[in-house]
Formats: structure tokens, C-alpha cells, sequence
């Protein structure tokens, strides 16, 4: 994922230290780091020596952690995530040769120690505070492989709309932006549609239903040529610039149930290129990202809680989770090898696998020759072949909490309804 001469160049970011050099490679530490990671049980001490024979104590291992910073880890990102998806062997990751991509944000859990209690304070509940205080983190994704393209983490306590705006440099070349309506609002679609037009890239956004738009006209497959007005922050009455967009609204249903309206905004504005029914469906392929972060909250990482005990190290531990789950996206790339969808390879089978592989040329690469390590892993590989999943139920959960926040409605039984989904085009009204 990254070369050893990039992994030294991340010593310029770190600060300037007095004392002699650490003895500790700056490479075997993140390696240890992920290798940490990708374990459920064992230190950081214990998977350190494991891994490269390096016996360090656990305090000695947390300054130099510390005393690494932020920006070597923010560095490593963006020189380790890059696109994996190719038109000609993974066609179910691009559109119309447009690669798929989304992003979302989600929230870790901290422990409650001073270090953390001091920076991130605890959220206010319906009744006292929250348990936890919470880090939130941002994370671009080839949706079509769960392959993460950049990341952003909120180590200062920043919201997920800021770590949003930070990823908009990230877009890559040629793709398709999936977003939720954290995007949907028109002064960050304005700044998205900017960078989408010097990388030949396009949006689709849902966006809120109270949102006014000067109506132009109204086309064919029931979507509708509309003008937004961005405002200026400072002065609301004052439109700074007037977009030009394709609005589509839809209903969608499950028999025997309430159907719920969603209304669509996106740069495509030709309708026979990007008929409005079809984009609809491209839309639910933005539920990928709410799967990666299961796969990573619930099957890599097990806990409830990060383990680190500074908010600086939980940082660090969040970006080794994404690296985690990078480096998984490239070994189920690998063994599908354009024979299969690459995410109908087993997340969770594919983990089982790798973790003793690893151990074992840790603990036993000395013993072994270079071709038997080869064999091993082609063994690993063809095995991780035949780890196929069946296809999915067609399935929704309620969209209910327990503890209500404002806006959503109370689950008191869990519920779930199956069938597929039923489109409808609203068709809008005409100018």
C-alpha cells in the first residue's frame, strides 16, 4: 500500500525532538500499529514483538506515539489510499464509466480518562450527559469494493461537516458522489459541483424538502431543471451564485407499507444519459457506506470503545482501523480477480484468514524459505477464493432509536420488512 522510502519521508512531518535518535524504526512502529489492529486480543508490546522482534514497554510505546504528532499519521492517508476498482474487472464499482464512490461520517467512543475528558466534552442527553464522549471521522469510499479513498478525522473535536468540506479536494478523476443530506445544502453543493468540474466528475445529493429553487422547466422522465441560489454566510439576503441543477423527487415503498418522498439534486442534467428512475436505484448503492462501517465497527474492531487513552492516540488508532480496512479491500480485490463482485468475497471469512497467515510468517519467516512463504500465501489466496456470500435478502430495518434524539420516532420492538422496493417518479409541476 505504501513504500518504505514514502514510510521515512513521513519523518518530516514529526516535531522537533531533542535527545538521541529512537531506536524503533519509525516503519516497524506502524506497522505494528496495524498489525495491533487487526488482532482482538494482545498490547500493542505484545503484537510489536511478535511482528518484528522489537521488545518495548507499553509507556515507552505510547510516548513515542505521542511525540509522533498528528500530521505524519493525516501524511500517511493520503500516500496510502488510492483507487482499486478498473472498469474491465470490476464494472459493478463505475456507472456509465463513472467510478461510485460516497462519503459519510460516523463516531468512535473514547474512554473516559482526564486526557480526553479535558478536550472532548460529553454530549447532553434526555437525561445527563452521554457515557462517552465522542471523535467523528469522515471517510471517502469506493463503494463498489468498501475501499477507502481519503479519510478524515476529527482530532480537534471537528464535525463531520468540516471533515466534510476537507475531503472535497479528494474527489477523485471521473466519478459519481453519492451523498446523504449532510451535503444537501446549497453553499457546500456549490463548492462540490466546483471540483466536481475540473475532474469531469458528477453528484447525486439528497437534500432537504424545505429548500426553495426557482423551477426552469420540466423534462420528460418526471425530473425537473431547477436554479439554486447560494447565499453568502454572512448575509443571507445576499446570492452570491446561482446554480443550475436536476431535481428529482421520488417515492419509494415496500408493499404493505408507508412510502417516504426523497428529493434528489445532481449535475446530470441530461435526461436520456441519466433517466430519473435509474439514478434513483444508483441512489440506494449509497447504503455501501453504512455497511463499511459495520464491517468495521462490529467485525474488525469488536469493542465499544477506542483503546487509546489521549485523544491523539485515539486518532491514530482510528486511522490504523481505515488502513485496516484498506488493506482488506486489497486482498478481496486480489482473490476475486474479476472472476466475482469483489463484495460478494466474505468480509468477515477474509479477516479469519489473513490474521493467522500474518501470524504466521511473523512468528515462523525465519523457518521458512522465501518459496515455501510464496506457496503459503497462494494457499491463503485460493482459499479466500471460494469464501463467496449468497446474495443479500432484500431487507430494511426500522428506522427508529431506542432513546430519541429530536426528529426521530421511538423503537419500542424492533422491526424489519421484506420485499423489494417500489419507484415512483414525482412529477413536478411545470414553471
Amino acid at each position: 500500500m505504501i513504500s518504505g522510502k514514502a514510510l521515512e519521508q513521513l519523518r518530516l512531518y514529526r516535531p522537533q525532538r531533542r535527545g538521541c535518535k529512537p531506536a524503533l524504526p519509525l516503519a516497524s512502529l506502524l506497522q505494528g500499529l496495524l498489525f495491533h489492529v487487526l488482532f482482538p486480543s494482545g498490547t500493542f508490546a505484545e503484537h510489536l514483538r511478535q511482528l518484528s522482534g522489537w521488545k518495548k514497554a507499553e509507556s515507552t510505546l505510547a510516548e513515542r506515539r505521542t511525540a509522533l504528532g498528528w500530521p505524519a499519521f493525516a501524511q500517511l492517508l493520503r500516500q496510502a489510499l488510492r483507487p482499486l476498482a478498473l472498469l474491465k474487472r470490476n464494472p459493478e464499482a463505475f456507472w456509465h464509466g463513472l467510478r461510485l464512490v460516497a462519503w459519510d461520517g460516523t463516531q468512535f467512543s473514547l474512554t473516559n480518562t482526564p486526557q480526553v475528558q479535558a478536550k472532548f466534552p460529553k454530549a447532553a442527553t434526555r437525561r445527563k450527559k452521554a457515557a462517552w464522549a465522542k471523535m467523528t471521522a469522515v471517510v471517502l469510499l469506493e463503494i463498489g469494493l468498501h475501499n477507502p479513498l481519503a479519510a478524515a478525522v476529527g482530532e480537534h473535536g471537528q464535525s463531520e461537516y468540516a471533515l466534510t468540506r476537507d475531503l472535497i479536494g479528494a474527489l477523485p478523476q471521473s466519478c459519481l458522489l453519492l451523498a446523504d443530506r449532510l451535503c444537501g445544502v446549497p453553499v457546500l453543493i456549490a463548492e462540490i459541483y466546483a471540483a466536481c468540474r475540473g475532474r469531469s466528475s458528477h453528484f447525486l445529493i439528497r437534500t432537504r424538502h424545505n429548500l426553495l429553487v426557482q423551477k426552469r422547466r420540466r423534462l420528460r422522465d418526471g425530473s425537473a431543471l431547477v436554479e439554486v441560489g447560494v447565499r453568502d454566510p454572512k448575509h443571507r439576503k445576499k446570492v452570491t451564485e446561482v446554480l443550475q441543477l436536476r431535481e428529482i423527487q421520488v417515492r419509494i415503498s415496500r408493499p404493505g407499507h408507508r412510502g417516504e418522498v426523497l428529493r434528489l439534486w445532481t449535475s446530470l442534467l441530461d435526461p436520456q444519459a441519466a433517466p430519473a428512475l435509474e439514478l434513483v436505484r444508483l441512489y440506494a448503492q449509497r447504503w455501501e457506506q453504512e455497511l463499511y462501517w459495520r464491517q468495521m465497527k462490529l467485525e474488525l474492531r469488536r469493542t465499544s470503545l477506542l483503546q487509546s487513552h489521549t485523544s491523539l492516540t485515539a486518532a491514530q488508532e482510528i486511522v490504523m482501523l481505515i488502513l485496516a480496512t484498506a488493506l482488506l479491500a486489497h486482498e478481496r480485490a486480489r482473490a476475486a480477480n474479476g472472476k466475482h463482485p469483489v463484495l460478494q468475497i466474505s468480509f468477515v471469512k477474509c479477516l479469519a484468514l489473513l490474521r493467522p497467515l500474518w501470524l504466521t510468517l511473523c512468528l515462523a519467516g525465519h523457518v521458512l524459505s522465501p518459496a515455501v512463504q510464496r506457496a503459503l500465501c497462494r494457499i491463503f489466496e485460493r482459499e479466500i477464493q471460494r469464501c463467496l456470500k449468497s446474495k443479500r435478502r432484500a431487507r430494511s430495518c426500522l428506522r427508529a432509536v431506542r432513546q430519541p434524539i429530536k426528529g426521530w420516532p421511538r423503537m419500542l420492538r424492533p422491526a424489519y420488512t421484506n420485499g423489494h422496493w417500489r419507484y415512483q417518479i414525482i412529477r413536478t409541476s411545470r414553471p
